[in-house]
């Protein structure tokens, strides 16, 4: 097997480098106000940040350097940046905006060095790799940005752009960072052969809309990103009640799960019935205890016309109560 050329190895590690320059970039652009451009190079760094991992793997450069220096450029690109846009936009000056923008950073330092913990813990079942804990930091670090983008788009403030909502929104997207809500992983997902040239002409019209509808191209996708949380949810919970679909293909999942679905509409399965009706009740009601319900209720009439004592402890069904109707007798036989 041929070695990776030195000079190469180093390529992954560059990329993280240009990540964070482009990250401080933004903090730059936001000291002149150029709102567009920070938001700008917090998505170049983002694109970045995806790219040098899935590289080094490819090239098999992986090394404990390379993982500490792009946790440092996240903590910089997605954590510091945002906080730093945030407040220039919205808090100047403000201490409880200082405060906010403070929490969001350390929410996303605390997110990664959790990511790196998991990393090495070997217990986790073979579906976890399939998802993050949280949300990842370089989509937090875009997500805290929505109202701003909001507002550069619409032109002029609104509720999206009062400093109540960015506060909100800001507390509620680092409760996202550092919850256990799993997202999707983008490296887990296979493409089929047949989905390869629509997925190209996909990528294509995105390209076309990022350059023509920048701002609106990103709040769609973010707006699209927060929408897949439910389903990364309901997927891992199925995943973690279907061991057999673990380590089988895609294809052969959907198989698992449409099995799955018409064995239950076959058996017919349904929710046990939480209440019991009235009528139902009362007809199988037992006699009370210390009590004789034969005594009163009459003989037993049977079908050649003898009649015997009813046993006791058995009660007469009341027909009417039940709502049901006594056999009409055939003709010649007794009443």
């Amino acid at each position: 097997m041929a070695r990776t050329a030195p000079g190469v190895r180093l390529l992954p590690n560059a990329i993280t480098v240009l990540a964070m320059c482009a990250g401080l970039s933004a903090v730059q652009f936001t000291l002149v106000h150029n709102y567009g451009a920070a938001i700008a190079a917090i998505a170049v760094a983002a694109a970045l940040d995806s790219l040098d991992g899935r590289i080094a793997r490819l090239l098999d450069a992986t090394s404990k350097m390379g993982a500490e220096l792009d946790s440092l450029s996240d903590a910089i690109s997605f954590g510091v940046a945002p906080a730093l846009v945030l407040y220039v936009w919205k808090f100047p000056g403000d201490r409880t905006g200082w405060v906010i923008a403070l929490v969001f950073a350390v929410c996303v330092i605390l997110r990664l060095a959790r990511f790196n913990t998991l990393l090495e813990d070997a217990e986790q079942p073979p579906y976890a790799k399939e998802f993050f804990v949280g949300v990842p930091s370089p989509a937090g670090g875009l997500l805290v940005l929505l109202p701003l983008i909001l507002w550069i788009q619409i032109g002029h403030d609104g509720w999206w752009s009062a400093k109540a909502t960015v506060v909100v929104w800001t507390v509620a997207v680092a409760a996202l960072l550092i919850s256990r809500i799993p997202t999707l992983a983008l490296k887990s997902i296979r493409v089929p052969a047949s989905a390869v040239a629509p997925l190209l002409v996909g990528v294509g019209l995105l390209a076309a809309a990022v350059i023509t509808y920048p701002m609106v191209a990103l709040a769609a996708a973010l707006v699209l990103y927060l929408g897949h949380i439910p389903y990364a949810v309901r997927r891992k919970h199925w995943l973690a009640h279907h061991p057999e679909a673990w380590d089988v293909p895609p294809r052969e999942r959907r198989a698992i799960r449409k099995a799955h679905g018409r064995v239950s509409r076959r058996l017919g399965l349904r929710p046990p019935l939480r209440r019991v009706a009235g009528a139902a009740r009362r007809a199988v009601r037992l006699p009370r205890r210390g009590t004789d319900d034969g005594a009163h209720l009459g003989p037993v009439l049977l079908p050649d016309g003898a009649r015997v004592a009813r046993p006791a402890g058995v009660r007469r069904r009341n027909w009417r109560r039940t709502g049901l109707r006594r056999n009409q007798p055939r003709p010649g036989e007794p009443r």
